[in-house]
């Protein structure tokens, strides 16, 4: 008998057996030669989303589920992602949305300062939610109000020193986390993954 690792690696139209269960690889709907794999990779074995998509396909054969294969894992990575993002912004001693006003004012060149209104695009806050976010972070001694010199109506909100320590503390804690994630991908899996992300990304009606 073939091993399964040649058989994979000569025909791509098979199926692979993990265990006692073999599932078919999906190419749209088509279903293909099944082959054993002894001791899998981790990366080879069945996983919730084979499993959702095996259970729908049972109710809805006659429906192609292949795009389950990439939406469903891409909502459970960010899911993954927010749970990492909340403890490592947790950390720093920040909520998430704390961080979000804070890194969009960081990110800006000195003095770190920003108007509401540029805030509200830049985080897609709504403008009463803003104005008590404002307030809390000010409360904080995080950011400060200033009065806008080129509009006397407006004021600036800018970044104070311990805004700055915070929210630096929350990005190096949030990107090591990420590391330790990604950690199962090599440059080059990283480096086309970002690719396919970015492709996907794309807003179609954008032209």
């Amino acid at each position: 008998m073939t091993s399964g690792s040649d058989a994979s690696a000569s025909d791509p139209l098979v199926c692979v057996r993990h265990g006692a269960s073999a599932r078919p690889a999906r190419f749209g709907r088509r279903a293909f030669a099944t082959v054993e794999i002894v001791n899998p990779r981790p990366s080879d074995r069945d996983d919730e989303v084979d499993l959702l998509i095996d259970a729908w396909s049972r109710r809805l054969p006659e429906t192609d589920l292949s795009p389950l294969d990439v939406m469903s894992r891409l909502r459970r990575a960010a899911n993954r992602l927010a749970r990492l993002r909340a403890a490592a912004f947790k950390d720093a001693g920040l909520a998430s949305w704390e961080f979000d006003v804070l890194a969009a004012l960081r990110r800006q060149e000195e003095p770190h300062e920003l108007s509401p209104a540029q805030l509200i695009a830049a985080t897609m806050i709504g403008s009463a939610a803003m104005t008590n976010r404002l307030e809390n972070l000010v409360g904080r001694g995080l950011v400060e109000r200033r009065p806008n010199p080129r509009d006397g109506r407006s004021v600036l909100v800018r970044l104070r020193v311990e805004g700055v320590e915070r929210v630096d503390e929350a990005m190096r804690g949030l990107v090591a986390r990420e590391a330790v994630e990604l950690a199962v991908l090599d440059r080059d899996d990283q480096a086309e993954l970002a690719r396919l992300l970015r492709l996907l990304s794309q807003d179609p009606e954008a032209g």
